[in-house]
């Protein structure tokens, strides 16, 4: 038994020395840069609150166990610390959204998956398309959400539940100009129009172009607090814009509307042919 002892306390020896233990800093320095520049290229920010977690924990324990210089701590947990929170300031969007994500009890199950055959995608798209068009050519406003059953409670009921097939008729009829639910946002979930007339949570991203009004604020809001996708369409100027992540692409044509709605349905394997 002394032996196994002795064994252990000349390896606890040998981490305590300098050379070692300037190894062991550079190895895990390179680790949190390495996974913080992955985070950063897969946008994960549910990696990141992980790896910032990982980081406190393990600089923890190298202080409480290790005999280490002021500089070792200064390299251990200043430099590595800046860089992680940095890059927490950087996806503050992608964290609150995903944080909010995680906090969301699903209010119904995706009416669309994988199995579904591709004919039934392609008439939602179909339909969706062809109804943001005409409002677009009369410059009539417009504002879509694409869930997947994760959005919440209090928005849905802000609004009239529909729970109806998705037409163009219908679509176009909800935002037709003076009709009670024409300001508020339509909530699509898979094959069904789920809701209509909600309201969203207002983007509060400052340096936003003037021209973008409240329904596009509305839009891009959403999308910074919860995984979906926003389609706006402006009643001034009839140009269709995409939001997604916080971020809005405008001047959006069918192309560019067909490739985010069947992202959206799922179907990858699609050809133009059935788009």
């Amino acid at each position: 038994m002394n032996n196994i002892i002795g064994v252990f306390d000349k390896i606890w020896q040998i981490f305590q020395s300098s050379v070692v233990t300037n190894v062991l800093t550079i190895i895990l320095l390179f680790f949190i840069f390495y996974y913080t520049i992955s985070v950063m290229t897969k946008n994960n920010a549910k990696w990141l609150v992980l790896l910032l977690i990982f980081y406190v924990l393990i600089t923890g324990i190298v202080f409480m166990s290790l005999d280490l210089t002021e500089s070792q701590k200064a390299l251990y947990f200043i430099v590595p610390a800046i860089f992680v929170l940095w890059n927490t300031v950087l996806f503050a969007t992608e964290i609150k959204r995903d944080i909010w994500d995680l906090g969301i009890k699903k209010t119904s199950e995706p009416k669309l998956d994988r199995n579904v055959a591709d004919p039934n995608a392609t008439k939602c798209i179909d339909e969706i398309v062809k109804a943001l068009q005409n409002m677009s050519k009369n410059d009539v406003g417009a504002l879509i959400i694409l869930a997947n059953g994760n959005m919440p409670k209090a928005v849905l009921d802000s609004g009239v539940g529909v729970n109806s097939d998705i037409s163009s008729a219908l679509i176009e009829s909800i935002f037709f100009p003076k009709t009670p639910l024409h300001d508020g946002a339509m909530v699509i979930n898979g094959t069904k129009i789920e809701s209509a007339g909600c309201f969203l949570p207002l983007a509060q991203e400052v340096n936003l172009p003037k021209e973008l009004g409240s329904r596009h604020r509305a839009g891009i809001g959403i999308t910074e607090t919860i995984s979906v996708t926003a389609i706006i369409v402006s009643e001034e100027t009839g140009i269709i814009s995409i939001a997604q992540s916080g971020k809005i692409k405008r001047y959006a044509d069918s192309e560019m509307l067909r490739q985010t709605l069947k992202e959206y349905y799922w179907q990858e394997l699609l050809g133009p042919k059935n788009i």
